[in-house]
């Protein structure tokens, strides 16, 4: 009973200078709940099936994410048990002095692990319930669920999830706490808190050089990234940039320790300005053996940084894309006379029943199932896709082949061009509300909207490479493609579509027929039930002898782009506010237990006629660069980071980067700030002169 009372009495004792540790394990719990408990919310009970199967997925996903989660947040715990007992070695100290067992010392932190565990559970989960409502809201707009079905929801899985998972990390902390005691010296305890880091001044000349080499390595990574990504072709090329960056990224903060110190040293006017030769020596000493947690710090806000802007651009840009990209209600198509390429369709599993039935449009074969799906639509559009062996990237390419082979040596060279009619392709504008275009029987247009590819075709296009087709020499209208599509998309997917005049056209190399069209009703669920009825449509025995057409809808799309952008925002937010969040916790505990170290030369500072005023103004300037230095680096890595993050993920659009960098710097601003507020109110708590 008398160690539980003193447990309790340190608890209230030690509240204002553990907050931090308080406020990481309640934020801890409080997100894990959050993010486990979103299948439970009755707002997502009314959605299609296809909508439940993707947020079965993205829970599946999100399941496997809280045990690396959890992972993180466990070793956060431990470190900052490390400096809870840090913090309190004299106070151990005196209670071996007094007679107490190192038994009774480990069951006083094993209640006050417990009695800390229990509240920030209680009050974490409360957090995370409150939360859990407001998630709740903006999973069913995401998802377009029904609102009016909002209820309050406790999820009872998520909090036994909670309740384990946390429990296991306070199991862990408690074992540790235990032997950490156990292996103590009362002599080591008694005087822990008189061990301080000494200044240890590196040779500046080599300082200088692993400085300007580690740049040029920083840069070399810079520019592989984002720059020269064609030349990152598998695994082995991506870890390159990735090892030199974290080795540059090392031994910049060991260089930087070394230099900071004697350069602000040689300027005598700003060194022994105020306190600052104070504040920079006491900076130099900390960063001096803190360079390696430094720089995982760094590349931990470095990935949260690319990780959040990266998801959230998608998301963004996802969504902005529907309405552009799938202007119509659907866009099906068919392969037309397979057997004019045989073995190419035979080779991909298709039986010669369907390759002898492929010479039906996408409307007669629909007929064949005796489905008429032309009563289903207002308005609807046909037209044609050619192609021949004689025309390939081989071709189009002309001249520039062998330059642009060396860039990008992975495409596919030898696929055969995708051909349309002009007057086609202006039916389809037409529909689209999209651009139109005019040709001449001896002209060509490529219409294209994937990026990269459209930056490889203009080479060609510049240089007026001409083509030959079915007996015709074409040059190009344009030197630069021109933004078009046909299949309707979220994503800008046309690589790209050679147009020409309609008498260059022989009909005998049609190998696809689409259907375009809108539905002749607005209802969602009417909507619904026609495309049920064309699922259905595989059942049919005549699958094995026709190919049912295939395509897109604007309602799948709408639902699987609603579907991917949830889950990767989601799992994008959880990994980037727990890495934000750890990376501000060590920081942090790091400055608390350096103040803790540093009190007697705060109090020497008062004792030669410091005011308080200038020692709070020299604390904070501390914890500032102490908290800036690693920031600013990974911003800087953040730049190079997010560009290569946007070639790779161009096919989504980046034209939402800006909004999402404005998201991101909001959350580092509210999480990072306020780590760095409270890191700075409770040091100056710490060292404050007790009365």
């Amino acid at each position: 009973m008398m160690l539980c009372k003193l447990s309790l009495k340190n608890i209230k004792k030690s509240i204002k200078d553990y907050a931090i540790y308080f406020f990481t394990l309640i934020l801890g719990v409080a997100i894990f709940y959050v993010f486990n408990a979103l299948d439970s919310q009755t707002v997502m009970m009314d959605v299609s099936s296809s909508t439940e199967e993707l947020i079965d997925l993205m829970m599946t996903l999100l399941s496997g994410v809280s045990v690396f989660v959890s992972f993180i947040l466990g070793f956060l715990i431990i470190y900052a048990s490390r400096f809870l007992i840090k913090r309190r070695n004299k106070e151990f100290g005196i209670y071996l002095t007094l007679g107490m067992s190192k038994r009774k010392i480990s069951i006083i932190l094993f209640l006050e692990t417990l009695f800390i565990g229990i509240i920030s559970l209680i009050v974490g989960l409360g957090i995370g319930v409150a939360l859990s409502q407001i998630m709740s809201l903006v999973v069913a707009n995401m998802f377009e669920a029904d609102l009016t079905k909002f209820a309050f929801v406790f999820s009872k899985s998520s909090c036994i999830k909670t309740i384990i998972y946390f429990g296991i990390m306070y199991l862990l902390v408690m074992i540790f706490n235990t032997l950490s005691i156990s292996k103590c010296k009362l002599i080591d305890l008694l005087n822990g808190a008189k061990t301080s880091e000494k200044i240890k001044l590196k040779n500046p000349i080599l300082c200088i050089i692993i400085f300007i080499i580690s740049a040029i390595v920083l840069g070399e990574s810079y520019h592989m990234v984002a720059f020269d990504v064609q030349a990152l072709q598998d695994v082995k090329d991506i870890m390159k940039p990735i090892i030199m960056g974290v080795l540059s990224t090392f031994f910049i903060f060991w260089s930087l320790s070394g230099l900071i110190l004697r350069i602000t040293m040689s300027m005598k006017k700003i060194y022994y300005k105020g306190l600052n030769s104070f504040t920079l020596r006491q900076f130099s000493s900390k960063i001096n053996t803190t360079v390696f947690s430094t720089t995982v710090i760094c590349l931990m806000l470095f990935i949260t940084i690319c990780l959040l802007s990266a998801c959230l651009t998608m998301k963004n840009s996802m969504n902005a894309n529907i309405n552009e990209l799938a202007p119509v209600d659907v866009n099906f198509k068919t392969n037309m006379n397979m057997d004019i390429y045989y073995d190419h369709y035979k080779d991909y599993g298709y039986n010669d029943a369907q390759i002898k039935n492929s010479h039906l449009t996408v409307i007669e074969m629909f007929n064949v199932f005796d489905f008429d799906i032309t009563k289903y639509l207002k308005e609807y559009i046909e037209v044609n896709t050619y192609a021949t062996p004689d025309l390939t990237m081989n071709h189009t390419l002309g001249s520039k082949l062998e330059i642009i082979r060396t860039s990008f040596p992975f495409l596919a060279y030898d696929t055969k061009e995708p051909i349309m009619k002009i007057s086609d392709y202006n039916k389809v504008a037409r529909l689209y509300g999209i651009k139109e275009y005019s040709l001449e029987s001896n002209e060509y247009i490529i219409v294209a909207d994937f990026k990269s590819m459209v930056e490889i075709r203009n080479v060609a296009l510049e240089n007026g490479e001409t083509i030959n087709l079915f007996g015709h020499t074409l040059k190009p209208k344009y030197d630069s493609c021109q933004d078009g599509f046909v299949e309707i998309s979220s994503n800008h997917i046309n690589t790209g579509i050679i147009l020409v005049s309609d008498d260059v056209i022989d009909e005998n190399y049609l190998i696809q027929n689409h259907l375009i069209g809108n539905y002749i009703t607005t209802d969602k669920e009417e909507i619904t039930d026609i495309e049920n009825s064309i699922n259905a449509l595989t059942k049919d025995h005549k699958v094995s002898e026709y190919l049912l057409p295939s395509g897109s809808t604007k309602l799948s799309i709408k639902e699987a782009t609603v579907g991917l952008s949830a889950m990767v925002t989601f799992i994008g937010l959880y990994l980037g506010v727990i890495f934000l969040i750890s990376s501000a916790a060590i920081l942090g505990l790091k400055e608390l237990s350096e103040s803790s170290d540093n009190k007697q030369r705060f109090r020497m500072l008062r004792k030669i006629g410091t005011d308080e005023k200038m020692i709070n103004k020299a604390l904070f300037r501390q914890i500032a660069i102490f908290f800036a230095l690693p920031l600013i680096l990974a911003l800087i890595h953040s730049i190079f980071g997010i560009m290569f993050a946007m070639k790779i993920l161009e096919v989504f659009g980046n034209e939402q980067l800006l909004p999402s960098i404005i998201m991101t710097a909001i959350f580092i601003v509210i999480i990072y700030g306020g780590y760095f507020l409270i890191t700075y109110y409770c040091s100056k708590n710490i060292i404050k002169e007790r009365y």
